[in-house]
């Protein structure tokens, strides 16, 4: 968000409601009020139906100070204030005006950032975590101190390494960031009664930022002034992936669109993006919000439009509901009467977002005797919730190297030397967009659970830089049985507003790390912190480093988490969301050019893990366990045969060799998806001694000729579970793919194809090859 120019709407907005602790006044249609008899009250009623007669009662003037976030309250019909934006990305968050800490909701409880919850793999848990700051965010609505609309998650591709966002989303893979963000939107909405589009939502979610948003501010250019060039092969395959399945899968009630261009066209003035894919394609049912202060952004800073009226028109015909800003509470008057904007378009726009308040329940009365009425101080913070925080921290960690040494016994090690710039993190361990925790455990105060514990930080701080107490945490690594490093990056170095221009570990700390470890009397553990990959190479091959560990920012548990793992309480089963390149990498790839795909000509080596094949420090996907597994296939079919619908259909004398059908990419649109599912069954052992959790991944190739012919990914994840295996023993996972989401590939021109021939399917040590072939007709 940029920081909102927040000029003082009371004069146009009145005070938005939440500002007094305890039980919360109705919103509207409270019992004896001055609407509760008229259609827009009656609950029976169909909720778009009651929308368009509250719409049609209001004044012109009255509907566009519904326009803007802090929007208005309507007095004579008994509607109070709203505060539309409110956060809740890993946890309840006070970064929106939406939502306030204090009396009774002092905090809520702060889970790791999403980066590190992608790492677990686990889907199951990224809905328990929503369904857990659903039950915060609704009890400190009840009390007056929140929202009901939370602009989270971030859904965005993490494209560059270097991005400061990257810590808020699921990481590179676009199956991943679509299948979080349907599971943690499920999670915090909880849809229930009615059909698709009309379900009644305990909060509303919205996926964030759309598109092709992934660069803050990098060697001059920012995302204010940014115009993202990008083929609609790569919005097709990448990053539009999460968005669909957000709304489609997910039924989010909110998208928000961001403050770049694509392709010279603002985000939020593009009616093909708005319009056309998320409310027409994808069938959204809910409303369209900008980025804060973006309409102002594409007048003001990208001079998109002549005039502040063609800004309104741009951005309201191209199906944008409600702005994050004061600029349509400001113009959207003098636009109408410039005939540049009519009423019918504000009316759609407030229909639209009153729609979703409706679902919400906003306009049923007493908030106490609705369903959720009964949430309050007592369900925030509860040990539940907090203990799925420690065990969501638990599962992000990632075991990046182990030399035999992890996990350490307490009775082996009792002294334990830690070090290092996070070695007593608190807020560090929440990353942003957070709020106020419940508490926090450090690092230090984890291991000391364990071991009794000598501590010197060895840097002051994250940045390292100048003169630093390295020699005195030397000395202490020289007193304990083992030396733990708890290092990595902090909002200093990545962040809203600020990309790195490294991936080297900040200031002195690489100094640190390999002092210690020419100094510890024993083994060294490196726990490292980040958002982003880091290049840690003089880590991994320096042999005195006996294991490393990730964590990402893992919340208010984190220390405790980092503990578990380390001394085996936790057996680490975390995979990386994310290629971790090496530093010279950055040096081919500008963050400013969007493209995915590699060009050898121009030596540009590609992103992800999908497209790029040169050198890693660790690859996508990968992860080490104290214990072994291996994968043997027990259900795959060999062939699958795409049925075409209607006169799509393929005579027997237009196909009628092999050959011919190798060559052949089918259109996703031509042919019958529901009928296109490959059942895949694998049976996992565990072959260690220890229990332990194991993600299968399926990766899939195409068909060469595909993969020439229409620039297909080197590979693509197209499904993944994650399971618990007890010692020496077999899990099954059954998996689905779906042919015409996952085996599909975009060609140039962004059409969907499923190539016809045979495709690869590697999991873990297996490949297993399926042949799909064309029914043909007349044989």
């Amino acid at each position: 968000m940029r920081g909102l120019l927040l000029i003082p709407l009371l004069v146009l907005a009145g005070a938005a409601a939440g500002g007094v602790s305890g039980a919360r006044a109705p919103f509207a249609c409270a019992p004896g009020g001055p609407a509760t008899s008229l259609p827009f009250c009656r609950q029976l009623l169909p909720l778009r139906a009651r929308a368009r007669d509250l719409v049609a009662r209001l004044t012109r003037a009255e509907k566009v100070r519904l326009l803007v976030n802090n929007a208005a309250g309507v007095p004579r019909l008994g509607i109070a204030g709203y505060e539309w934006w409110s956060e809740a990305l890993h946890g309840v968050s006070d970064t929106g005006p939406g939502v306030r800490f204090g009396g009774a909701f002092p905090g809520a409880t702060a889970f790791p950032q999403v980066i590190g919850t992608a790492a677990s793999f686990n889907a199951s848990l990224w809905e328990l975590v929503g369904r857990a700051v659903s039950d915060e965010a609704r009890a400190m609505y009840n009390g007056g101190q929140a929202g009901l609309t939370f602009w989270s998650p971030n859904v965005n591709i993490f494209r560059d390494p270097r991005w400061g966002r990257g810590q808020e989303t699921p990481g590179e893979d676009p199956a991943v960031a679509g299948r979080y963000a349907a599971a943690y939107v499920r999670g915090l909405q909880q849809p229930y009664g009615g059909q698709r589009g009309h379900t009644r939502l305990k909060l509303a979610a919205c996926c964030k930022h759309f598109t092709a948003y992934d660069l803050d501010n990098w060697a001059g250019t920012d995302r204010f002034h940014f115009n993202a060039v990008v083929s609609r092969q790569d919005l097709e395959d990448t990053f539009n992936v999460p968005f669909r399945s957000c709304v489609v899968d997910g039924g989010a009630a909110s998208v928000m669109c961001s403050y770049n261009q694509v392709n010279g066209v603002p985000t939020c003035a593009d009616g093909d993006f708005l319009r056309g894919t998320i409310r027409g394609r994808w069938g959204l049912a809910g409303y369209i919000v900008s980025d804060c202060d973006s309409v102002d952004v594409f007048y003001s800073d990208q001079h998109y439009t002549r005039t502040r009226e063609d800004a309104v028109a741009a951005t309201l015909r191209a199906g944008l509901d409600l702005d994050c800003g004061p600029f349509l509470a400001q113009y959207t008057e003098s636009a109408v009467a410039q005939q540049k904007v009519s009423d019918a378009d504000i009316d759609a726009a407030v229909t639209n977002t009153v729609t979703v308040q409706m679902r919400l329940g906003m306009y049923d009365g007493d908030p106490a005797a609705q369903p959720f009425g009964h949430l309050g101080p007592q369900h925030v913070c509860t040990p539940a919730h907090q203990e799925l925080a420690l065990e969501a921290a638990r599962q992000s960690i990632v075991l990046l190297k182990n030399d035999r040494v992890l996990p350490l016994s307490p009775a082996a090690h009792r002294t334990v030397t830690v070090v290092g710039p996070h070695s007593e993190a608190t807020v560090a361990m929440i990353g942003n967009y957070a709020g106020k925790p419940c508490k926090y455990t450090t690092p230090l105060q984890g291991i000391g659970r364990y071991a009794q514990t000598v501590h010197q930080a060895g840097c002051t701080d994250v940045a390292c830089n100048g003169n630093q107490p390295i020699d005195a945490a030397v000395d202490a690594a020289r007193r304990g049985d083992v030396t733990i490093v708890v290092a990595g990056l902090d909002q200093k170095i990545e962040a809203e507003g600020l990309d790195r221009s490294s991936l080297l570990l900040p200031g002195r700390q690489a100094e640190l790390i390999s002092s210690v470890a020419k100094a510890s009397k024993g083994p060294v553990i490196l726990v490292l912190m980040s958002g982003g990959p880091i290049d840690i190479g003089f880590a991994q091959n320096d042999q005195r480093i006996a294991g490393i560990l990730w964590a990402g920012y893992p919340g208010q548990a984190g220390g405790q988490a980092i503990a578990d793992a380390i001394f085996g309480q936790h057996n680490p089963g975390g995979k990386l969301p994310v290629t971790w390149y090496r530093q010279d990498y950055l040096q081919k790839v500008p963050m400013t050019n969007m493209a995915m795909r590699a060009n050898p000509a121009k030596g540009y080596p590609g992103r992800t893990y999908r497209f790029y094949t040169g050198p890693t420090i660790h690859p996508f996907g990968y992860g080490l366990s104290y214990t072994s597994f291996t994968h043997s296939l027990a259900h795959a079919p060999a062939q699958l045969t795409v049925r075409l619908s209607g006169h799509h259909a393929v005579s027997s004398s237009s196909l009628n060799t092999t050959a011919h059908l190798s060559r052949t990419a089918v259109r996703v649109a031509h042919a019958r998806c529901e009928e296109l599912s490959i059942p895949v069954h694998v049976d996992v052992k565990n072959t260690g001694d220890r229990d332990g959790a194991h993600t299968v991944l399926v990766y899939a190739t195409p068909p060469e000729a595909a993969a020439r012919g229409h620039g297909a990914p080197v590979r693509q994840l197209v499904a993944f579970e994650k399971v618990h295996v007890p010692a020496s023993g077999t899990a099954r996972v059954e998996m689905g793919i779906d042919v015409c989401n996952d085996l599909s590939v975009a060609d140039r021109n962004g059409i969907r194809r499923i190539p016809v021939g045979e495709h690869s399917l590697m999991i873990g040590e297996l490949t297993h090859s399926i042949t799909l072939g064309l029914e043909k007709l007349g044989v």
